[in-house]
């Protein structure tokens, strides 16, 4: 009988995997990128791809990334943290050179 570790697997392809899902699901937003979608144009400030720290920016969690961002249509605008996936709705106005 095999006997179980406790705590979380560190499988490499696992970890590869899952880097790559929410890769995909950051998609072009990086800092400098100003992107629109139906809420809004924003500029990217700052990415956060460590988990813990996304989950205790957004509250939640099950995050795995968070992304900090400031509307560019309003003036008086703060930035504020958003956690939502690039869709097809989405679409970058200005990139990074």
């Amino acid at each position: 009988m095999a006997t179980r570790k406790s705590g979380p697997t560190t499988d490499p392809d696992i970890t590869e995997a899952l880097r790559q899902v929410v890769a995909h699901q950051i998609g072009p937003r990086r800092p400098g990128v100003i992107y629109e979608n139906t809420d809004g144009a924003f500029r990217v400030l700052n990415v956060t791809t460590d988990a813990s720290e996304a989950r205790r920016i957004l509250k939640r969690r099950a995050a795995q990334f968070a992304i900090t961002v400031i509307d560019v249509l309003r003036p008086d605008a703060e930035p504020f943290a958003v956690g939502t996936v690039w869709t097809g709705s989405d679409r970058v106005l200005k990139a990074v050179a």
